[in-house]
């Protein structure tokens, strides 16, 4: 789950928000959104399908694991069972080849010359790191620090962090998110407050190891992360899976890692650095990075192996139209086992990231399936190693088993509020496809309205399966369960979201709780629903608003085929 919801300052229905904005162009532009009835959707299959898939048994659903492919069996049981059938040329699955590095013996993280003599940090507590290539062990070797403020190379913003650098055996020290995540509003060349791609720290190490650096650290902040150190921790231990390299793929940097601030502000202080001045430059346009005059060394072991992992696909095929599809999506798999929390307990089980979402698309299957085929195909996509990077979505999205051309839109599901009902949902990245006039019909119908992200700093739609669609120009939509639930409004809301962030995200105690409420999940999945078979029994296709960054790439791939959009 990238998905986190942050206490709401401010409530904005797009109810509000502009027609023509939503639509994506003028009020010629109408869309055929069909009405369509209440699905059956059982509870029951939710219920018990999270329950066993967060069980100790299938021990956090880590790829390349037991567990993982008990995971991957089952779905395939259960999509035959809801009425589905194989999605990928008579297979259930579609292969993703990755490799599965676990570190081991890490040696502190040291730092030498200027008034770091001595200096050296703990790993887990201070620092950790990875290494993204498969060799026996990972050596940094007085490799040079040098601060990159947030490591950013956007030529069509007139900003490189990069400038005049060789950044060869050099360790990049970069600060997270983007130069504006602090604004009061969603103007400024990184989209002030709303955070950009550029934020994200997939896009700082793929930079980083674009520039020749031999490693990169990102400086962790709560609050720009989204996230607690904890979270890191979680994530950033333990094996990690990676897509396997071509022979001809560029070289990644030899780890990758992340600092406590406390941490780099001792480093910055030995270096005689002001780290907060430093800080409130790299935000300024023009800035020039600064070699600190420091030099870090570290050392751990490397245990390699390659596997293959799988998306599991099912279809039900359209009656008038099945060559054009309409998607639903979800990550089956967690973390495996990790970070053990203070009673011993080391499976991180994943019960609402994202058993929650997995059990969700065969809930929907069910339901389609007993409302009988829809015009256009529904397939739905449980994918594999999103915790990693979004690898298994990416895998499709660049392999696609039906044309992307030919996808009409989708929908993400990724972990479920469970809260009890609420007023709202919540939409990640809205205004940016005529999806939301599906949205908004949907919601009417169930008497609720949509609440955009409170949080567009933390660049949640960057952070889950939707995106590598999006990124090939299919528009899909993210919505997530409100926060203005109807016992007890937006106050209990925020207070479920926070205890969820704090206490259980990323860590063992996401666990199955038989008390939960389930009403609230299951309102939702109506709407999820209600959106799937509206596009499915539509004629239009909807496309991203003009001027929107995957406009052009969906114009593109339309007037390439004779065929689809």
């Amino acid at each position: 789950m990238k998905r986190i919801l942050a206490v709401a300052t401010l409530a904005l229905s797009l109810a509000a928000c502009d027609a023509a904005v939503l639509s994506g162009g003028s009020e010629d532009d109408a869309l055929d959104i069909p009405e369509v009835a209440d699905g059956d959707i059982s509870q029951e299959t939710m219920v018990d399908l999270t329950r066993e898939l967060s069980s100790d048994e299938f021990e956090g659903r880590m790829p390349g694991t037991e567990g993982g492919r008990m995971t991957v069996d089952l779905l395939k049981t259960r999509f035959e069972e809801a009425g589905l059938e194989p999605g990928n040329n008579g297979s259930w699955v579609q292969d993703v080849p990755l490799v599965e590095i676990t570190g081991s013996d890490f040696a502190p993280l040291s730092i030498t010359g200027g008034d770091a003599s001595g200096m050296a940090f703990e790993y887990g507590k201070d620092w950790v790191g990875v290494s993204y290539r498969e060799t026996p062990r990972t050596r940094i070797n007085d490799s040079e620090l040098v601060f990159v403020g947030y490591g950013i190379n956007a030529p069509e913003r007139d900003w490189n962090d990069y400038e005049g650098l060789d950044m060869e055996g050099k360790t990049a020290v970069i600060l997270v998110n983007d130069p504006d995540f602090d604004s009061e509003d969603l103007e400024g060349t990184f989209n002030g407050k709303a955070m950009t791609y550029y934020g994200r720290w997939t896009y700082k190490f793929e930079e980083a190891a674009r520039q020749g650096a031999a490693a990169a650290l990102i400086i962790h902040e709560t609050e720009p992360a989204s996230y607690g150190w904890n979270v890191v921790e979680s994530s950033w231990s333990g094996p990690q899976a990676y897509p396997q390299r071509g022979e001809d793929a560029p070289a990644p940097t030899k780890m990758n890692g992340w600092i406590q601030n406390g941490v780099a502000e001792q480093i910055f202080e030995a270096a005689g650095k002001d780290l907060g001045e430093l800080k409130d430059a790299a935000k300024k346009q023009g800035f020039k990075a600064v070699s600190l005059g420091l030099d870090a060394s570290t050392s751990f072991e490397n245990e390699s192996r390659e596997y293959m992992s799988q998306n599991v696909i099912g279809i039900l095929p359209g009656t008038k139209r099945p060559g054009e599809y309409v998607l639903h999506t979800a990550h089956w798999d967690h973390l495996g086992r990790c970070k053990p929390a203070d009673d011993g307990d080391d499976i991180c089980n994943g019960a609402v990231d994202n058993a929650t979402g997995t059990a969700a698309l065969v809930a929907l299957a069910e339901a389609h399936a007993k409302a009988g085929a829809a015009d256009r195909s529904l397939v739905f996509l449980a994918v594999t190693a999103e915790e990693q990077g979004l690898l298994g979505s990416s895998y499709y999205a660049q392999n696609p088993v039906f044309p992307l051309d030919q996808t009409v839109g989708g929908v993400n599901m990724d972990a479920f509020m469970i809260a009890g009902p609420s007023r709202d949902v919540t939409v990640v990245g809205p205004g940016k496809s005529q999806l939301d006039e599906f949205l908004e019909a949907a919601l009417e119908a169930d008497g609720r309205v949509a609440t955009p992200n409170p949080s567009p700093e933390a660049g949640y739609y960057y952070r889950s399966d939707h995106f590598p669609f999006a990124k090939q120009g299919v528009p899909m939509l993210y919505i997530d369960g409100g926060e203005d639930l109807v016992e007890g409004g937006r106050e209990a809301g925020e207070a479920v979201s926070k205890d969820y962030r704090d206490n259980r995200y990323h860590g063992p105690k996401d666990e199955f709780d038989e008390n939960w409420d389930w009403s609230g999940v299951m309102a939702d999945l109506q709407l999820y629903y209600r959106l799937g078979r509206m596009m499915a029994m539509s004629t239009s296709w909807p496309n991203w608003v003009e001027g929107d960054e995957f406009r052009g790439i969906r114009d593109e791939s339309c007037a390439a085929t004779n065929e689809g959009c």
